[in-house]
């Protein structure tokens, strides 16, 4: 065990020790455990003031120092466990799930230990094990729905060593300033929120799923390792001429209720999760509550950089909800009947793609529409198509691949093995060939995957919401994506987006072509030439409609 990599990148993170080549506990906590699983007549956990007491004293336990602790969590857990629930719902917790989730934390070693034995055997000659995925390492891991559930019951009772977190750029894993912020500022959404995970270990600890979910980050590499710029670059996308995929705008409902058996798109912060285990209750944190599994990632995924995305498959979700941001509403159980595939996966598919914060008119210069491009690019490209080494042309790009020092490569020839001499000239080929240099199975049916995605980065992000869907729908096209399903949510800027997205597919145009427009609009409204939307600018009838209304 000591001698392996992947654990020994992730160790500093858990509060486990290994010795003799086995993960173990620290005695106290060992003890401190097996009371509590045994119920309050033994370990005398009958309140949230004293389950926090319980916390502190298995961190001490652990070294681990309280002051690095929201100083509001001991009232969080008493505020949530004394006074927001009652009677029959507060004895169901101290008699039965916290003594659950005290076994499930005792596995954990053990847990960990089965992973890394199998972590090999998952996919053919592709690492697996749970590490540190630092930004610029291309890798995937997979991880058991009962491991998931053992590493949240740890969040939840705040046992992850949090100083170290911060110089990796790691979200925060602990649940304390989630508890604290119910104190600090409740409200019924906040409530609600912690009500979703508490329902998730409800499910879990009444019936353990069995099933697997696997994290990946996926890169479009650098055209040279010590640029900044992400390929591919703008003259990439000017001179495609991919057609357009089919585009279907839904006036109504939720990405996550698509039956188009979609990528699901993730509005996402840089930092996977956001908000979610703080006050965030949003797009993505709400996505975290009602698919708990997903905080997981937080662990061991750092912030993303302009060209990563997170895809996670697998994710099951525990949670029926109603309402938005401060309406936001636990609204009971949630039965999740999506099939598994061969990794018994749950085919749900989940990508979080950041966007530019706060732009303004910085979205419309030539540098940020290709870092939005790209990245919704990144998240976008076939998963399973870089997990085989297959001879691809020249006019399709693959995902980063990364060796055992971690290093990004790319292929530097052509489909035909001669040398890329002239960089000018071959630029698109360059960025159309670089190949993970793996093979596993294809294990889901990749091929009639489209997206289902909405207003990417158009919230408090303050993104174009026109702009934004033209952007997705170029990405998913040049991804070979079969069709983009558009949730708009009700946004009365994309009333007419129906409208000209038929008009531009009735005119066969290509993604260079739109992507061409897009500049061409893009830079007249930099220098104010227009101040028109992107679709009354393209379609100058849709100005003079509005306004004749």
């Amino acid at each position: 065990m000591e001698s392996r990599d992947d654990l020994n990148s992730i160790l500093p993170y858990l509060p486990l020790l290994i010795r003799s080549s086995s993960l173990h506990w620290p005695p106290r906590v060992v003890e401190a455990l097996k009371a509590m699983s045994e119920g309050p007549s033994h370990s005398r956990v009958d309140s949230g003031e004293v389950l926090w007491q319980a916390i502190s004293d298995m961190r001490q336990s652990l070294s681990l120092s309280a002051r690095l602790l929201s100083p509001s969590a001991p009232q969080g857990y008493a505020l949530l466990f004394d006074e927001l629930i009652h009677g029959r719902e507060s004895k169901r917790w101290f008699d039965e799930i916290i003594p659950a989730l005290a076994r499930l934390l005792l596995q954990l070693p053990s847990l960990l230990e089965m992973h890394f034995q199998k972590a090999d055997d998952v996919v053919s000659g592709v690492k697996t094990g749970l590490r540190l995925l630092e930004p610029q390492q291309a890798g995937v891991v997979f991880l058991s729905q009962e491991l998931i559930g053992a590493l949240l019951a740890c969040g939840f009772f705040c046992l992850f060593p949090v100083s170290n977190r911060g110089a990796k750029h790691l979200s925060v894993i602990n649940f304390d300033n989630l508890f604290a912020s119910l104190y600090e500022s409740y409200s019924e959404s906040h409530e609600s929120k912690i009500r979703c995970i508490m329902h998730y270990f409800e499910r879990v600890c009444s019936c353990m799923p069995t099933g697997t979910v696997s994290f990946e980050r996926k890169i479009l590499p650098a055209e040279y390792h010590n640029s900044s710029t992400t390929a591919p670059d703008a003259d990439f996308w000017s001179k495609s001429d991919i057609s357009l995929c089919a585009f279907k705008v839904r006036s109504s409902g939720l990405i996550e209720d698509q039956s188009d058996n979609a990528l699901e798109v993730d509005f996402a912060n840089k930092y996977l999760g956001g908000g979610s285990l703080n006050r965030g209750c949003v797009q993505e944190e709400i996505r975290f509550m009602i698919n708990p599994e997903l905080i997981a990632g937080m662990l061991f995924l750092p912030r993303m950089d302009d060209n990563e995305a997170i895809e996670i498959v697998g994710a099951e979700r525990f949670s029926c909800y109603t309402g938005y941001a401060s309406s936001f509403r636990f609204a009971g159980d949630y039965i999740d009947k999506k099939t598994v595939d061969a990794f018994k996966r749950r085919r749900t598919r989940i990508v979080a793609i950041d966007a530019l914060c706060a732009p303004k008119m910085r979205h419309f210069k030539d540098a940020c529409l290709l870092r939005e491009i790209n990245k919704a690019l990144c998240g976008f490209l076939i998963q399973s198509k870089t997990w085989q080494h297959q001879n691809k042309g020249d006019n399709d790009i693959q995902l980063a691949s990364n060796d055992d020092s971690g290093l990004l490569h790319t292929e530097t020839s052509t489909s035909h093995g001669a040398a890329l001499d002239d960089a000018e000239t071959n630029r698109e080929k360059q960025a159309s060939n670089f190949v993970r240099d793996v093979e596993g199975s294809d294990c889901m049916d990749h091929e009639d995957v489209g997206v289902a995605t909405g207003n990417w980065g158009c919230g408090v992000f303050g993104g174009d919401p026109e702009l934004k869907a033209m952007i997705q729908w170029l990405a998913a096209s040049r991804a070979r994506r079969p069709f983009i399903s558009y949730y708009t949510f009700g946004a009365q800027a994309l009333e007419n987006l129906d409208q000209v997205t038929k008009w531009i597919l009735s005119h066969d145009w290509t993604v260079g072509d739109l992507w061409n427009m897009m500049l061409e609009y893009s830079a007249q409204r930099l220098y104010k030439q227009t101040h028109l939307g992107f679709f009354s600018w393209l379609l100058p009838s849709l100005s003079s409609n509005n306004e004749a209304i």
